[in-house]
């Protein structure tokens, strides 16, 4: 993943960088490749300006650094993101004995402009549940396992990274709880409500063996795979696990039949179900665990959320708004 334009010490510590965020911390691909990323950019900005050792890192080269990629034009999000994968590289390179001070200690982030999430209404999502449940007459499998899906990721807010890892026996149908393996390697148990309960079970039952068995009649993608997602609580319509690209379509093509509402992925439902739970009455920290955020201040955007839609409320009801 590093290139090779960099120099050797560089692309020596970048690697070794790559394995303790890959096996000692446990992140995802997408973020490994994200850190890699905006530290190659550092890299190759250091080697500019004769700095082949990270080790020889200040915190004005680290500024130059940033300088530059605002010159650039790269977004306050980016920057912010590409001065937090520095101080997490510096800070690694002293704990290991790569250099003999933090240069990215007192490095700020541009303050990045969050944008509130969009999060679907009460009856949007009613709207999206029942055309679903009523497409199971035409579409049959397929359709159970959409209700399923949509009532899980509303009922529990997780992410669609969480959601397509799910095997069979992480769903306590008794308890009503599911175990998920969040960001970092972190397990956690979400409760779900009784709807989601009950579209669970018909998947299950009646939908999921149906997709099974195309699997085993030489419709999925030969037998090593098949072996692999015996267990898949969700599977595609050649029986494989269902991977997280079709979860995003099943979204936005069942939400596309609900009139007026925005185009959203799994995301929008993660961001319903916390902003619904939140008007509801759940207090912040609740939401925090059932969301696996590890910063309640991650958890905190929700509140500007519901306060955003109790003011367009009120601008709309009140004669004198």
């Amino acid at each position: 993943m590093v290139s090779v334009d960099v120099p050797e010490v560089w692309s020596q510590a970048l690697g070794a960088f790559e394995e303790h965020l890959r096996h000692q911390r446990g992140l995802s691909e997408h973020t490994v490749r994200a850190y890699l990323t905006d530290l190659t950019t550092l890299a190759e900005h250091s080697a500019r300006l004769g700095i082949d050792d990270p080790s020889d890192l200040t915190l004005r080269s680290l500024r130059s650094h940033l300088a530059t990629q605002q010159t650039l034009g790269r977004a306050r999000t980016t920057l912010a993101r590409r001065a937090t994968s520095t101080r997490v590289f510096t800070a690694w390179l002293v704990r290991t004995g790569r250099a003999q001070s933090d240069a990215g200690a007192l490095l700020a982030s541009p303050k990045a402009h969050r944008e509130l999430p969009t999060a679907l209404s009460r009856a949007d999502v009613r709207q999206l549940l029942e055309a679903t449940a009523a497409a199971i007459t035409d579409d049959g499998p397929v359709a159970l396992r959409d209700l399923a899906l949509l009532e899980l990721l509303y009922a529990t807010g997780i992410r669609v990274g969480e959601l397509c890892g799910l095997d069979v026996d992480d769903v306590d149908s008794e308890r009503r709880i599911v175990r998920v393996m969040g960001k970092g390697r972190k397990e956690r148990a979400v409760p779900f409500g009784a709807p989601a309960a009950d579209a669970l079970q018909r998947w299950v039952q009646d939908g999921r063996p149906a997709l099974a068995q195309r699997r085993t009649t030489g419709g999925g993608a030969g037998p090593r795979a098949a072996d692999r997602n015996t267990a898949a609580l969700w599977l595609g319509v050649r029986g494989g696990r269902l991977d997280q690209r079709a979860a995003r379509r099943i979204v936005h093509e069942r939400l596309a039949a609900v009139d007026g509402a925005p185009d959203l992925g799994p995301h929008g439902l993660r961001h319903s179900a916390a902003t619904h739970l939140l008007e509801g009455g759940a207090d912040l920290r609740s939401v925090q665990e059932i969301l696996g955020h590890a910063s309640l201040g991650t958890t905190q955007i929700y509140t500007h959320v519901s306060s955003e839609r109790l003011r367009a409320a009120y601008r709309q009801a009140h004669p004198r708004a």
